[in-house]
């Protein structure tokens, strides 16, 4: 039996928990109690090998707000409707990437810590990267996350290592050098976030979870003075970052929108309310609310933060639902009715949604297992399966 315990799933314990693949249910298990509960040890790595530590604290919040909608009921019509077209199949790939210069190649991360790369529908036998020795596999932990520089020259992979803790790696994709850009000490064994892009900025976005168990019994997400629980904006050169967002509680996958720079983010939530986020573009640094808030609504006798920003769109658990996967704006020319919309995913329900204008509406498939989204160069849609499959988002 596969387990899908990636994703901090909310349904209704403050324990984690695990998603079986082949049932559908839920099942909770305790965090890892043995891990060191002291305060986060952050590192930013400047130098090829080992380096001195070089934090840099993160920037006080701004107030800026960005709007929120939440549930509304879709309007008549619907999107274009979609249909999977399985490319590939690997050992539980978790992320896709498409690196720069190279027209139909996709790199694919395994979540045991191969990188491996399909080039025109065939995958090549050998790994581009092996980090299998370096990577924990257990619950949420692994290859969780890989991008490409603006110039496709080094790829920066996410993942947890041996200790459970987190590691963010710039890897030469000639000559073999690299580094390790950041490390943070994870307190429990979940919540680790994942995703990683680069912004029309140049800097690289680094997404990471509050640190684990259940109700941030650290208030991480809240507090400033940890990379927890945030979104960070790193200069690679230097390794030194700032605070983009926070108040996040597992941020596994986040997106720009290439028409215009705005971030979309799906934060897995608690244990009622699955929540998507939108950073316009220039704005300030944004508070999300976690962990006063699950999405709009108080968690325990909590009131919001007074600059808490509102999600673009929430949706309970009522119907079954426990853990999104952010997606992206669709930019691509395949389906032109679906250009704008916001193509994300629940994994409990495995409903593909599109989402304009703060309503929902289904796109058609319901596939399974699906734990991250990659666009190509052309802004084509992918989707990945733990469970083996690489599909492109074709028009029906």
């Amino acid at each position: 039996m596969v387990v899908l315990a990636l994703l901090a799933a909310a349904c209704g314990s403050d324990d984690d928990a695990s998603f079986d693949q082949r049932s559908g249910r839920a099942t909770t298990t305790s965090p890892d109690g043995s891990t060191s509960t002291d305060a986060t040890t952050t590192t930013a790595v400047g130098s090829t090998t080992s380096a001195g530590a070089a934090t840099t604290r993160p920037r006080a919040p701004a107030t800026t707000r960005a709007p929120g909608t939440t549930g509304r009921p879709a309007p008549s019509g619907s999107p274009t409707g979609v249909r999977l077209t399985q490319i590939a199949s690997l050992n539980q790939p978790l992320d896709l990437a498409a690196r720069p210069g190279e027209p139909g190649a996709l790199y694919v991360a395994e979540k045991g810590g191969r990188v491996r790369v399909i080039r025109n529908g065939n995958v090549d036998p050998n790994a581009v990267f092996n980090l299998s020795g370096e990577v924990s596999t257990g619950g949420e932990q692994g290859l969780l996350g890989i991008t490409f520089n603006p110039s496709g020259s080094h790829l920066y992979a996410n993942i947890t290592d041996r200790a459970g803790d987190t590691r963010i790696l710039e890897l030469a994709m000639a000559g073999g050098g690299r580094r390790q850009l950041l490390a943070v000490d994870q307190p429990y064994a979940n919540h680790n976030g994942g995703g990683l892009q680069f912004g029309p900025d140049g800097r690289l976005y680094i997404a990471l979870g509050d640190g684990g168990s259940g109700n941030d019994p650290q208030g991480n997400g809240q507090n400033l003075n940890t990379p927890l629980g945030k979104l960070l904006r790193m200069n690679v050169a230097d390794g030194s970052y700032d605070v983009r967002a926070y108040g996040l509680r597992n941020p596994f996958r986040f997106s720009f929108d290439r028409a215009n720079g705005d971030i979309w983010l799906g934060d897995v939530g608690q244990n009622a309310w699955e929540e998507v986020d939108r950073i316009p573009a220039g704005a300030g640094q944004l508070n999300f609310g976690w962990g006063r808030m699950e999405g709009n609504h108080p968690v325990g006798t909590n009131t919001p933060p007074p600059n808490h920003t509102p999600p673009v769109y929430e949706y309970s658990h009522a119907s079954g639902a426990c853990t999104v996967t952010g997606g992206y704006v669709y930019r691509g020319s395949r389906m032109p009715g679906n250009v704008g919309m916001y193509v994300f995913i629940d994994v409990c329900i495995g409903d593909l949604w599109a989402l304009q204008n703060g309503a929902r509406r289904s796109l058609g498939p319901k596939p399974s297992q699906i734990v991250s989204f990659g666009q190509d160069l052309a802004g084509e849609l992918y989707a990945v399966s733990l469970s083996g499959p690489v599909y492109r988002i074709d028009p029906s």
